[in-house]
C-alpha cells in the first residue's frame, strides 16, 4: 500500500479524488492502492528546554546559554493531533512506499519529515511537488515524483532555521527578561521579530524628532498653466535620486544606465539655488512681477509604461492593504483559500516571476478566465508576448509568481473575489502591449529666472485596459503618485492640450508659496510587510545585502504571523491603519544594546547561510556550530553588563 500525506484534509481529498481513493476511513481515504492521510500542519515542534532536563524549567541565568547536545521533536500537546497521529503512524509502519504531500517549500518540507521521523517510517519516501491543485497539475506531478533524497538539502536548510530561532529566542528572552525585566514582564526577543520591531520603533522616533523646515517656492500662471521656478540642487541631492532610479530599475529587472542618468539629471541642474527665505523669495518675485514671460522650449517625448509585475505574497499583501485595508494575515488565509479551491497557484511565494515552462501553458489559463473574456480577447490572432520582465527561469527557484490556474472559481467570499480579481488582472495585463505615452515639457522664464512644466498623456493605453474597471482605486493610486517626490514639476494634465509656442511672451501672475518639510509617514501592515522584504538595504555589507535581496527580514509566509506576535506581545498597537510601537516596545529596543539582535545584519548572515545549505554550497552542522558560539557570546556581554539599565 501506498501511504501519501498531505498538510490539511481539503488537499489530501483533492488528491485522493485524483488517485481514485474515494472510500472514507477515520483520518484517511483508500482505494485504488493509495491511502492518503493529513496532517493539520505542524504536528510536532522542537522539544521544549524541560524536556531535555529538569534544571532548563525554572528561569535562570545561571543555566544560560542552554544548547542541547542534540535537538529532538515531540508531538504538540493536543488530543486531536495524538489521534490523528496515531493513525498516520500505523499507515507509515505498514506501508510500501510514503508519498509527501506536503506543500512544496520548506515549511512543508519540514513539517512531514519531522511525522516522518516521529512515526519511525521506514520505507522508501518519494515527494510530489506541485505550484497548484488542479487535478492537471496533481496528475503530472506523480507522474514526476522525486526522491525524498532531491530534497534533503531543503529539509536541513528548515531545520537549521527552526534550530536556530529555537536557540536565539529561548536563551535570549530568558536572558532580556531575568537580566531587565525586574520580574514584571516577559520580554520576548526573536531573530525575526525584535528588527521588525526596531523598524517600526526607528520610525516613530524619525517622527517624533523630526523638525519641520520651512522653505519657499516660486509658482507663476502663464496661459492657465502653472510654471515652477527651476531649483538648482546638491550633487549629493541628485545622488540620492540617481540611487533611487536605480532600485528601482533593479527591482523591475530593466536596464539601468548609470552614466546616461548622472548627465541627465546634470544638464536639468541649471537654475537657480533654492529659496530658503521669504526675503529672498520676495526679492525675486518682485522683480519678475512686471516682467513678461517667455516660452523658451517645447519638448515633446515618447516613452511607454511596462504593465505592473506579477504578484508574490509580500506585494499582495501590500496591494490588499493599501486598496482594500485588509491586514497582512488575511490576505494570506484568503489566498490559501484561493490556494485550495484551485483556482490560484501556490502562495507563499518570494518571486514575481515563471519559470519558461509556464509559457506554453498561458494560452489554456487565460481562456479559463471565462469573466474576463472582454479583455482577453484582444490577444487573439497571434503568440502571447513572452517578456523577460516576465518570465526568467534564474528568478524562480521552488515556485513562481502567484497566477490564476485557469478552473473556475465558484462560491467565493466578497474578500475572495477582490484578492482573486486582482490576481487575474495582473495576469492579464503583462500579456497586454506596453502602455505608450507622450510627455511634453515646456521651459519658460522671467527676467532671468527659468521655469518648468510638464505633462504627460497616453497615447495608447496597452494593457491600462486591464484596470479600467476599478476606477476608483485607480485614481487613488494616482493621487499617491501625485506627491511632490513623484511629481515635482505639478504636472498639469491639460498641458497637452495646450499649444506653447517657442518665443512666445506674454504677462504672468507670479507667486511665492510657502511650503514646510514633511516627517516620514507612520508603518501599515502593507507598507511594513515591504520594508521587511527590502530591509536588506539597510545592511551596510554588500554581501549580506545581497543574500538579503531575496528573503529580507522573515520569509513571505511568516511576515503576518511576526507582525501578529508583535500586536501578541503589546509591542505595537494600530491607529487607525498606522502602526504605532507601545512604549513597551520602544523600551525593549532602546535597552537592547547588541546591534546584532535589532538589526537586519543577524537575518542577513543567516538568510545567506540557510541558502547556500540549500544548495548544498554550505555545511549544516557548521551552521550549527556558528549559532552555538553566537549566542553564547551575547549571552556573555549581556552577562558582562554592569550598568543599571532596566524595563520600566
Amino acid at each position: 500500500m501506498i501511504v501519501c500525506i498531505a498538510e490539511k484534509p481539503s488537499v489530501a481529498k483533492e488528491i485522493a479524488d485524483v488517485l481514485g481513493a474515494r472510500t472514507r476511513r477515520e483520518g484517511y481515504l483508500e482505494g485504488n492502492g493509495y491511502q492518503v492521510t493529513w496532517t493539520f500542519g505542524h504536528l510536532c515542534t522542537l522539544k521544549e528546554p524541560h524536556d531535555y532536563t529538569s534544571q532548563w524549567k525554572s528561569w535562570s541565568l545561571s543555566s544560560l546559554p542552554m544548547i542541547p547536545p542534540r535537538f529532538g521533536i515531540k508531538l504538540i500537546d493536543d488530543r486531536g493531533i495524538e489521534k490523528q497521529f496515531g493513525i498516520i503512524k500505523s499507515l507509515m509502519q505498514q506501508a510500501d512506499m510514503i508519498i509527501n504531500c506536503g506543500d512544496a517549500g520548506q515549511e512543508g518540507e519540514l513539517i512531514q519529515r519531522w511525522v516522518m521521523q516521529k512515526a519511525e517510517a521506514k520505507c522508501p519516501v518519494k515527494r510530489l511537488w506541485v505550484s497548484s491543485l488542479t487535478d492537471e497539475s496533481i496528475r503530472e506531478g506523480f507522474a514526476k515524483l522525486m526522491d525524498a533524497s532531491d530534497k534533503q538539502s531543503l529539509y536541513e536548510a528548515g531545520l537549521c532555521r527552526a534550530i536556530g530561532d529555537w536557540v536565539l529566542g529561548m536563551n535570549a528572552t530568558r536572558l532580556y527578561t531575568l537580566k531587565y525585566g525586574q520580574n514584571r514582564q516577559v520580554l520576548s526577543i526573536g531573530r525575526v521579530q525584535t528588527p521588525t520591531l526596531a523598524l517600526i520603533v526607528k520610525r516613530q522616533q524619525e517622527i517624533d524628532n523630526f523638525v519641520p523646515q520651512q522653505f519657499w517656492v516660486l509658482k507663476t500662471i502663464y496661459r492657465g498653466i502653472v510654471f515652477n521656478a527651476i531649483v538648482k540642487r546638491s550633487d549629493e541631492d541628485l545622488m540620492a535620486d540617481i540611487e533611487k532610479l536605480r532600485e528601482k530599475a533593479e527591482k523591475k529587472g530593466v536596464p539601468f544606465d548609470m552614466d546616461e542618468a548622472w548627465r541627465k539629471a546634470d544638464a536639468e541642474n541649471i537654475g537657480m539655488e533654492p529659496i530658503a527665505s521669504e526675503e529672498q523669495g520676495m526679492a525675486i518675485l518682485s522683480r519678475i512681477k512686471e516682467a513678461p514671460f517667455t516660452i523658451t522650449s517645447v519638448t515633446k517625448k515618447d516613452g511607454k509604461e511596462l504593465p505592473p509585475s506579477l504578484f508574490d505574497l509580500s506585494s499582495l499583501q501590500t496591494e490588499c492593504d493599501k486598496r482594500f485595508s485588509i491586514p497582512v494575515d488575511v490576505t494570506l488565509q484568503t489566498v490559501q483559500s484561493l490556494y485550495e479551491k484551485k483556482v490560484t497557484t501556490y502562495p507563499r511565494v518570494d518571486t514575481t516571476y515563471l519559470s519558461d515552462d509556464v509559457y506554453a501553458k498561458c494560452p489554456q489559463i487565460l481562456m479559463g478566465l471565462r469573466d474576463y473574456q472582454h479583455l482577453i480577447t484582444p490577444l487573439h490572432g497571434r503568440p502571447l508576448q513572452k517578456s523577460k520582465k516576465v518570465f526568467d527561469n534564474k528568478k524562480v527557484t521552488d515556485h513562481h509568481a502567484i497566477i490564476p490556474t485557469g478552473v473556475y472559481p465558484q462560491a467565493l467570499t466578497d474578500i475572495e473575489k477582490k484578492i482573486y480579481d486582482l490576481i487575474v488582472r495582473r495576469f492579464i495585463a503583462v500579456f497586454h502591449p506596453d502602455c505608450k505615452t507622450r510627455t511634453t515639457t515646456v521651459l519658460g522664464e522671467s527676467d532671468g529666472i527659468p521655469f518648468r512644466t510638464s505633462g504627460k498623456e497616453i497615447v495608447e493605453p496597452g494593457w491600462r485596459v486591464v484596470f479600467e474597471k476599478n476606477t476608483v482605486s485607480d485614481s487613488s493610486e494616482n493621487s499617491e503618485n501625485s506627491d511632490s517626490s513623484e511629481n515635482p514639476d505639478n504636472c498639469q494634465l491639460s498641458i497637452v492640450n495646450c499649444q506653447f509656442t517657442k518665443g512666445e511672451s506674454g504677462p504672468h501672475q507670479p507667486e511665492l508659496v510657502e511650503r514646510w518639510t514633511q516627517p516620514p509617514k507612520p508603518y501599515t501592515e502593507g507598507t511594513l510587510v515591504r520594508a521587511m522584504e527590502t530591509a536588506g538595504k539597510f545592511v551596510d555589507d554588500e554581501e549580506l545585502r545581497d543574500a538579503m535581496k531575496e528573503n529580507g527580514i522573515g520569509r513571505p509566509a511568516t511576515r503576518a504571523e511576526i507582525i501578529k506576535t508583535l500586536y501578541k506581545r503589546n509591542y505595537i498597537t494600530k491607529v487607525r491603519k498606522n502602526l504605532m510601537p507601545t512604549p513597551t516596545g520602544i523600551e525593549l529596543i532602546s535597552l537592547i544594546r547588541e546591534e546584532l539582535l535589532k538589526s537586519a545584519e543577524l537575518t542577513g548572515i543567516w538568510e545567506k547561510r540557510l541558502r547556500d545549505i540549500e544548495a548544498r554550497k554550505y555545511d549544516a552542522k557548521q551552521f550549527i556550530a556558528e549559532l552555538k558560539q553566537m549566542v553564547a557570546d551575547i549571552v556573555h556581554q549581556v552577562l558582562s553588563d554592569n550598568t543599571p539599565r532596566r524595563i520600566q
